[in-house]
Order: C-alpha cells, then sequence, then structure tokens
C-alpha cells in the first residue's frame, strides 16, 4: 500500500512540477529581456538611471515574482528602490519570512522556523563603476526566467544603483565625448574622466566608506531598509583598474576578530562556486589579496559585522573603461565582458546560498547569540549637542542605549588610557547585551586588534574619540534608566536685558551663530573668561547686545524664537559690570563680522576633500560659501571674499611664484587662508611662510639586502594608516575655543611639521605615542614635537595650517570645532578688503 502510495505521490509531484515548467516558460516568454525593453543590447551603450527605473518597474508588473521598494531620493533627486525577488508563494509570504529571519537575530517575537536564504545583492555604489548595474538587469531577468528553481528556498533583495547622481554623472559624461563605434585606445578622450568624476555622490563623498558613518542621506534611507533584512549575504559589485582580472571572495587578512570561523570558511566556499563558472570560460580570478574585512563602514565590513556574509566584487574597468578599452597587455577589455563577469558571480551567489539554506540560518544563529566580550558596557559622558548626534547615530543603526543614574563606574578610561574609577550621572551607556552586541564592540572598543598592518584603509575609528567623549568601558553590564527626550529650550522675553550670552562648544553653537549673522544680528565673543550671576563662561561664547542689535524689530523676541528652534540656552546679563573677568564693553570682546568664504574647488583639490567641506557648510553650518573653480583660478578672484578655503589637494599649477605673492598680499590686508592636509605643501618653505616640514633623522643604514617579496613591509614603517593620537590644545588662542586642553586626532599621513616659529602653534603632538590603529615605527617616530593646528598672522591677515583633516568623512565630531573656529573666531577683521 505505501509503494503504490508513494509512487503516486511521486507521479502526481512529477505532473506538477511539469506543469510549473511549462507554465512559467510560457510566462517567461511574455516578459521583455533588457535589451527587448531597452531597444539595444547591454553593454554597447551605457543605461542611464531612469531607465534602469523604468526597466525594474516593467518587470515588477510583468511579473508575479518581483516587489519593488522605493526608499527613498538622493540629492538630485532620482529614486532609490530596491527589488525583491522570489516565487509569488514567497513574496506574499514576505513579512513573516522576514520576522522568521530576525528572530534569529534576537529581533522580535516570532516562535517559526526560518527556512530561507536572504541574500541582498547591491551595485553601483560608485558611479563610475558603472558594469554593475548593466548587470544587474541581466541578474534579475534570469533570476525570474531561467534561474528560478533558486528562488524556492531564497528571497534576493537587489539594489540596482547605490549611487544614481554619480551613475549619472559618469554615464552623461560618456555619452556627450565618447566615439562612435568607441575608441579603445587609452588616451581617448573617452577614457579620461574629469574631475571630480562619477566615483563619489552629489556631495562627493565616497559611499562605500559611509556605511557606518551614515552621513549622506544615501546611506541613511538604505539603513532603515537593511536594518529590516539584516541579510545571510551581502554583495557589493565594485569595479578596479583596466588591468586587473576579476576579484572574489575569501577576501585578505585583517579580519576584524568578531568575523566568525564560519562566515570565512563559507567565504571559501562562495569563492570556489565562482571558480567553477570562470574556469570554464577560462576567465582571470585572484582571491585572498588586497580587500581584507576590517575597517567597519564598508559595503562588505558593515554587513559582516551585523551576521552577513559580507564580500567585494571587483571587476577590471572602473570610469576608465568606457565601452572599450585596450589594456596594457594588448586584450581588449569591453563592457559586455564586464557586464557577463558581475552576472557570473551574482548569479552563483544566489546557487551556493539556496543550496545552504539550512547552514546559513543555524550559524546566523549563532553569531548573534555569542555575545562574549571583555567589555559589557560603554559609558560616555561630554558635551550634550554630541551625545545627541550619537544617539541618533545609534538609532540610524538600530543600536540600544540608555542612560545611568548618578554611580560609579569602573573600567577602561579612554581619556588616560588607564583603568580607572569614574562618577558619572545621567551618562550614555552602551552595552552588548542586545542584537547589535558585535557592531557595538567593532565601533565603541578603544583599539580594534588587528592581525596585519597591510590595510585597504585606516586602521582607528574608535567612536568614543571621534565624538570627543569621557569614556570608561566595563567589565561588567552597567543598568540604565529609561531613555529621557530632549528636553524643550525655552527662552523667553527678557525685556529690558542689555544682552545675551552663549556657550560655544559644539558645531549646534556654531550653526547657530551662522544662523544669526544670515538673519543680520550683530554677534560678538568674548576672547576671556566671563562670570555673569555666578556662572562661568570660557573663551569663545558668544554675546548678542540689544545696543548693537538695534535694527532688528522686536529684538528679544525674535532672538528667543531663533533660540528656541535652534535649541539653544541664551543666559541674561542683567548688567555690563561682570562679577568676574571682563566687562562688556571691553575690547577683549569682539564682534564677528559675517565671513566671505570661497572654497577652492576642481581638479587641483581632492574631491573627497571639497565634499566634505561642500557637505559641512550646506547641511550641517548652513553657512553660504562660494565654490570657485581653480582651472579658472586667479588670486585676483580673491577681492571679493575675506576666507579662502584650500581642501587637501595639489595646488602647484595654481599657486606659481607670482600668484604666491599676490595671494601673500591678499592676505597682508587682511584675508584668511585654512590650508588643510596637502594643501599645506603649497606654504612649505616657501618666503614669507612659516611652515617648514619637519626632516627625519637620518638612519645609519645597514649592510642588508630587502627581498623584493618583503619589500612592502618593509616600507609600510614609513606609514601612518589612519591611527589616533593625543595631542596638546592652547584653549587660550581661538582656534581652540571650545575645547580642552587635550583633543585626540585622526593622522592619516606621515607628512610632519615643526612648531610654528611665527605664529601660534594651538595643537601639537608632543609624543608619538599611537592610542589607537597602526603607525610604521619611523613616521611615528617623526611626528613628535609636530604641529597639528596652527596660525600664523601675515601683517592683517592670517594662514591657518591644518596638519590633519578634522572635517574627515564628516564623522570625526570631535575635530568640526577646530573648523568653525577657523572661520568664525581666528582673526576675525572689523574691516572690510
Amino acid at each position: 500500500m505505501s509503494i503504490k502510495l508513494n509512487q503516486l505521490m511521486r507521479r502526481h509531484f512529477f505532473t506538477l512540477l511539469s506543469f510549473f515548467i511549462i507554465s512559467t516558460t510560457i510566462f517567461a516568454q511574455n516578459i521583455q529581456s533588457p535589451k527587448d525593453f531597452l531597444g539595444y543590447e547591454l553593454g554597447t551603450r551605457f543605461t542611464n538611471h531612469y531607465r534602469v527605473v523604468d526597466y525594474y518597474q516593467y518587470l515588477a508588473k510583468a511579473s508575479n515574482m518581483i516587489q519593488l521598494e522605493e526608499y527613498g531620493k538622493t540629492n538630485e533627486h532620482r529614486l532609490l528602490q530596491i527589488a525583491y525577488v522570489s516565487t509569488p508563494e514567497n513574496l506574499a509570504n514576505l513579512e513573516s519570512i522576514r520576522k522568521n529571519h530576525l528572530a534569529n537575530a534576537g529581533i522580535g517575537t516570532s516562535s517559526a522556523s526560518a527556512d530561507k536564504a536572504i541574500v541582498w545583492l547591491s551595485y553601483n555604489v560608485h558611479g563610475n563603476e558603472s558594469s554593475s548595474t548593466e548587470a544587474s538587469m541581466k541578474t534579475i531577468y534570469e533570476l525570474i526566467t531561467s534561474k528560478k528553481i533558486w528562488l524556492q528556498n531564497t528571497v534576493v533583495i537587489i539594489d540596482p544603483c547605490i549611487n544614481p547622481d554619480g551613475r549619472d554623472r559618469y554615464v552623461n559624461w560618456y555619452n556627450q565625448v565618447a566615439s562612435v563605434p568607441y575608441n579603445s585606445h587609452q588616451k581617448a578622450k573617452e577614457h579620461d574622466e574629469p574631475w571630480p568624476g562619477g566615483r563619489p555622490n552629489h556631495y562627493l563623498f565616497d559611499l562605500n566608506r559611509d556605511w557606518a558613518w551614515a552621513t549622506q542621506v544615501e546611506t541613511r534611507q538604505r539603513l532603515k531598509v537593511y536594518n529590516k533584512w539584516l541579510p545571510h549575504i551581502h554583495v557589493d559589485f565594485h569595479e578596479q583598474g583596466i588591468n586587473e582580472p576579476y576579484y572574489f571572495a575569501p577576501a585578505a587578512e585583517p579580519f576584524h576578530e568578531v568575523i566568525t570561523d564560519w562566515q570565512r570558511n563559507f567565504q571559501i566556499q562562495i569563492g570556489k562556486n565562482h571558480a567553477g563558472y570562470f574556469d570554464k570560460e577560462g576567465w582571470l580570478y585572484f582571491t585572498r589579496e588586497r580587500f581584507d574585512l576590517f575597517y567597519p563602514s564598508y559595503g562588505d565590513t558593515y554587513p559582516t559585522f551585523n551576521g552577513a556574509i559580507g564580500m567585494t566584487y571587483e571587476q577590471a574597468g572602473h570610469g576608465r573603461a568606457g565601452l572599450g578599452i585596450m589594456t596594457d597587455e594588448g586584450d581588449l577589455l569591453t563592457l559586455k565582458d564586464r557586464i557577463a563577469h558581475h552576472h557570473t558571480t551574482g548569479l552563483s551567489t544566489v546557487e551556493i546560498s539556496s543550496k545552504n539554506v539550512d547552514k546559513l540560518n543555524a550559524e546566523f544563529k549563532k553569531f548573534f547569540s555569542n555575545k562574549d566580550f571583555t567589555y559589557k558596557s560603554y559609558v560616555l559622558e561630554g558635551n550634550q549637542d554630541r551625545i545627541n548626534k550619537l544617539t541618533t547615530l545609534l538609532d540610524r543603526h538600530e543600536i540600544k542605549y540608555g542612560f545611568t543614574a548618578n554611580t560609579t563606574i569602573k573600567g577602561y578610561d579612554y581619556e588616560s588610557n588607564s583603568q580607572k574609577s569614574n562618577k558619572v550621572n545621567n551618562a550614555l551607556v552602551v552595552s552588548t547585551n542586545q542584537p547589535k552586541a558585535k557592531m557595538v564592540k567593532v565601533l565603541f572598543e578603544p583599539n580594534a586588534k588587528l592581525s596585519d598592518s597591510v590595510t585597504y584603509d585606516i586602521t582607528a575609528w574608535s567612536i568614543p574619540y571621534a565624538y570627543g567623549l569621557k569614556t570608561t568601558a566595563s567589565k561588567t553590564l552597567v543598568s540604565t534608566n529609561a531613555i529621557t527626550k530632549d528636553s524643550i529650550i525655552f527662552n523667553s522675553d527678557y525685556g529690558t536685558s542689555p544682552a545675551y550670552i552663549i556657550s560655544w562648544n559644539s558645531i549646534k553653537d556654531a550653526a547657530f551663530l551662522s544662523r544669526l549673522l544670515k538673519n543680520k544680528f550683530r554677534i560678538r565673543f568674548t576672547e576671556k573668561p566671563i562670570v555673569y550671576d555666578g556662572k562661568k563662561f570660557d573663551r569663545g561664547s558668544l554675546i548678542i547686545t540689544r545696543s548693537d542689535n538695534k535694527n532688528i524689530a522686536n529684538f528679544n523676541t525674535s532672538l528667543a524664537d531663533l533660540a528656541n528652534s535652534s535649541k539653544i540656552i541664551m543666559t541674561k546679563i542683567g548688567s555690563g559690570f561682570s562679577d568676574n573677568g571682563v566687562d562688556l564693553g571691553s575690547p577683549d570682546i569682539k564682534e564677528i563680522k559675517m565671513p566671505k568664504v570661497a572654497v577652492m574647488s576642481g581638479k587641483t583639490t581632492s574631491s573627497l576633500g571639497f565634499g566634505e567641506l561642500w557637505y559641512f557648510f550646506e547641511q550641517e553650518l548652513k553657512f553660504p560659501v562660494t565654490n570657485i573653480n581653480s582651472e579658472s583660478f586667479s588670486a585676483n578672484t580673491l577681492n571679493s571674499f575675506n576666507v579662502l578655503v584650500l581642501p587637501d589637494g595639489n595646488y602647484k599649477e595654481v599657486f606659481n611664484n607670482k600668484q604666491l605673492q599676490v595671494l601673500k598680499n591678499w592676505i597682508s590686508r587682511g584675508g584668511k587662508v585654512i590650508a588643510m592636509k596637502g594643501a599645506l605643501r603649497t606654504f612649505e618653505g616657501k618666503e614669507g611662510f612659516g611652515l617648514t616640514k619637519k626632516e627625519r633623522e637620518k638612519e645609519d643604514k645597514k649592510n642588508e639586502i630587502i627581498s623584493y617579496a618583503k619589500s612592502e613591509r618593509k616600507n609600510i614603517s614609513n606609514y601612518i594608516t589612519g591611527a589616533i593620537f593625543k595631542t596638546k590644545v592652547d584653549t587660550t588662542h581661538p582656534l581652540g575655543f571650545g575645547y580642552n586642553d587635550s583633543y585626540f586626532t585622526l593622522k592619516l599621513g606621515s607628512d610632519a611639521y615643526d612648531y610654528l616659529k611665527k605664529g601660534y602653534t594651538v595643537t601639537y603632538l608632543e609624543d608619538n605615542n599611537v592610542v589607537s590603529g597602526f603607525a610604521g615605527y619611523k613616521a611615528a617616530k617623526n611626528i613628535k614635537n609636530t604641529l597639528v593646528f596652527g596660525e600664523q598672522r601675515i601683517e592683517k591677515g592670517s594662514v591657518i595650517y591644518m596638519v590633519d583633516n578634522p572635517m574627515f568623512r564628516a564623522f570625526w565630531e570631535n575635530g568640526k570645532l577646530f573648523f568653525a573656529n577657523a572661520i568664525f573666531m581666528v582673526n576675525n577683521n572689523s574691516f572690510e578688503l
């Protein structure tokens, strides 16, 4: 009886399967391929973003195996969307699948077993690495036609273009200049992309380094969806130089220590699956080199630290390749080739995931179950604005936190680099007793364990140092109260008060100052401490007097409204006569004139360095600036401005001897230059500028032979790859207003300059002890007793030297006030140029 039953069941199964295959084949014939829909074969031209959107929206209507979700818009108003790809049955139960999956991460209360693989494929995070979006269209089409059997137990999430603004910048340029047919010669114009290139987004940020810091609108909107799913697999599709073959997992060392053996081993399995397809076609590839899994803000590491198998796939091409280019070896690399390779690894990833559903779910659950960490809680105190910014970041990552009562915390003290007991009250607590425990460890630990000093990016990023917060790492869990919401700031109309005073210690204060200046208020600041009604206000505190603002209608009410909406607390000054310190009429209380700021852009500047400043002025400070093009720049252009900001870059072509002299004359009349990082070389050793590079001590050359294979590791002794150092700050100088006498700087290179002999050395390194990250011993030795930030006066004007970049990737919150001080406080002249 059972044999007959089994035969009947088997016959019934094959009948249903045949019906499914026949019906879906007929259905697939009615779905247009990318070629049919777009009107051209993929790889014969680049597809504008709006046409990619059109194709995905067409597929969602034509197929019952796709659901689209619009998750946001870019700065240039382009659509951000993802596609869910699976069987109709799975899509009908998508929310249940999601909840069952997240229960394995300890999120939610679903009791049903998770039995699907969740695979997320992200394309075109770098806009000019353009083959991947093209490949995404081919991949989604094949998934719903010829490869749908994998979707029975798998949900594939496809983001066809993470960076539409950058992609269209590249595609539009290429379509304007490309020959017909394309020219494959490397020197052809179509292979020489102009500044700033299509790689970054609108604000010229590298979105592949923004996952953890979430400064950009694309990242912030994407994280809301990503954290709804926390996939098992995440792939970030990229391109590299034209002479490199294809790279896929497994990744290179160093691996961060939170990465599990399973995550490492399954990368190998995935790589071998890809290799089978590549070997069959005779395509070259490499693994386990260059691309490590350490820095937490990549599209492979961030997912990895959140339980996924996170991977980068790199195809030869980049912005140089166009539709086709001859490599140095004389091979023709075409867009069709690039699409084929990304398409193959995309499908191979889905395939192997579908074959390992049970293991993926079991190991994903183990990842979130293991919370055996040295430090259980991180307790942070300090400037409330930075605390609020940090909690906003934690909310974006869905990391839980709370606040302590009045208590004493024993543990590792970040400031002193030692074990201490610290009294705290209402301090922020972030603990590891939560689903995102490993991400907490990665972001907050004082010094990440580095298994290999050769890395692809910075080696230090610890949030307590980045945000400038007094922090204790405790080996025991610290109990917390319920989260308290920000209290409503209420400044009332104080009637006939002669003045108001506002503390100066955060970017929120600087943004308020910007707002006051734009609303035509006259503002002063104090260069010396001042005491009113028993309360001390430090240097830099803002003072708004009634007598200065007679032109402002309803002065008190207007000022109070601005302060309230900016969440700024003002203190009434009842008399110009202070309790202690200077009085309101003192020469040490100076007016802040409206700065007229120009920021250099163009091919002589780092696009990323410029983008950081552009974003800061527009999105954080909300202060008007003029971006000027270095290619048409003349120092005489500056007569309309009194502040010039030079981002990181190489300005040899801009400031020859003649133009440098014109610039110097402009400075001497009261102009102010803020030079950042590489821009300092413009002034190094030049007559009239007091900046000198520190010469390295000559070493005794030993008669030793270094093998070619070891030369890279020998050279890293000369480099600093994003390490944190503790510096001293002169808090009496306007550049240091709002700071304590120490500051943790993120040093991104080994450039070292002597203390200013003619000028003010405001922030400096007295020693060379690395707080966190890697610094080669030769480079570290050379930065002892060197400049970090300083000011040189040239007659009526100033040059402000910023050796380190306090605006780096917009995430080093504690550095931003130095830059605001440079704009508003340092030598702010009371006259027009």
